[in-house]
């Protein structure tokens, strides 16, 4: 996936959550917009339906599956 892509990712819980990769002045997080310069972004470049994403920080580490990527309108 790549820059402007919306992306459904489920966490482990089977839990789904939807955001859009956006360049750092179009970050919004009531509409669950991400910058690029993120973690979660940084690692879900390149990705593809299916993969797993592992984002770690100092107190956890959170899995998700990414099960759509879509380049349109959401």
């Amino acid at each position: 996936m790549f820059f402007s892509a919306w992306v459904t990712l489920e966490n482990e819980a089977g839990e789904e959550v939807t955001y859009r990769i956006v360049g750092a002045d179009e970050l919004n997080p009531k509409k669950h917009y991400i910058s690029l310069d993120s973690p979660l972004a940084r690692a879900l470049l390149k990705k593809t339906f299916d993969d797993d994403v592992a984002i770690k920080n100092e107190l956890k580490e959170t899995r998700y599956t990414v099960v759509d990527i879509n380049y349109g309108n959401r």
